[in-house]
């Protein structure tokens, strides 16, 4: 029995050529789907673009499927840049991003996850960010997660209903060599539907700290994220899981000796996904 030929440079150099154009129209092909999603969208009264559980939730099968020698940092970058720039076709967007602890590192995050198709805007801290989110139409924003240099408990500005609020953690996928590694924040106009929350986010006051409290929420299976001082005493940014009750916070704290505690949910977003191990094994 003769054995089939080893394909030639050749052979192997249409067959790229094959696969690209194979892969050229797949996007095409989605974005013809976008088109009819876009439209139902229309008939049904609109809906947010920006679907964070589904974003994760996608950017997690894709690490989990991930195999061969294509770095897990380029698929996971085309992909962040196919569903950030089909976002933009349905509603067009600006990222407002805060460089006020230097611009590269965030200007790194800000192409990786969107791209160069979606505009960015730079301001010079969260609260500028946060504001501009606010004003606009349907822009993002995006801040790092103690808020930049100098930016005390920016998370109060996200208290107000109509307010912004923190949408997703990103990088969705983390391990140790990233890319993009930077953890930052992204926030948004109230969504209707499609928010991640599996991590819930409360902007608290009391009277002021208290060795007890990250004991106390640690009972919970919350953690304090940020705090500063302020006008009412102290303002912390706490971090509960979505699936704790809203005033299981205020109660921990209060456990912990803490007085005039309030609470106000300020956003949630998915879970942190740790590749490292993944990651190491594609490899």
């Amino acid at each position: 029995m003769s054995q089939k030929p080893k394909p030639t440079l050749a052979d192997l150099r249409v067959e790229i050529d094959r696969i690209d154009a194979e892969m050229h129209e797949l996007l095409i092909e989605r974005g013809r789907i976008i088109d009819q999603l876009i439209e139902i969208k229309t008939r049904q009264g609109g809906g947010s673009a920006f679907r964070p559980a589904r974003e994760a939730a996608m950017m997690r099968a894709i690490v989990e499927r991930h195999r061969g020698r294509l770095p897990l940092d380029t698929v996971e970058s085309i992909w962040r840049v196919i569903i950030s720039t089909f976002t933009h076709v349905q509603a067009p967007y600006r990222v407002h991003i805060d460089v006020s602890g230097g611009d590269a590192r965030m200007r790194d995050s800000a192409r990786f996850h969107f791209g160069f198709t979606v505009p960015c805007v730079q301001h010079m801290g969260a609260a500028d960010v946060i504001r501009a989110v606010g004003e606009s139409g349907g822009d993002l924003g995006m801040f790092a997660l103690d808020g930049g240099p100098g930016a005390g408990a920016w998370w109060t500005e996200l208290v107000p209903p109509e307010a912004p609020k923190i949408i997703a953690r990103l990088p969705f996928v983390e391990r140790a060599d990233h890319p993009a590694g930077l953890p930052v924040f992204v926030i948004s106009r109230p969504l209707v539907d499609g928010a991640a929350r599996e991590v819930v986010l409360e902007s608290v006051t009391l009277d002021r700290w208290r060795a007890e409290i990250p004991g106390a929420l640690h009972s919970i299976g919350a953690e304090v994220i940020g705090s500063a001082a302020n006008r009412m005493g102290l303002g912390l940014l706490v971090a509960r899981p979505g699936n704790v009750e809203a005033d299981a916070v205020s109660e921990a704290l209060r456990s912990a000796g803490g007085a005039d505690v309030r609470g106000s949910e300020v956003g949630a977003h998915a879970d942190r996904f740790d590749a490292s191990a993944l990651h190491k094994r594609a490899n």
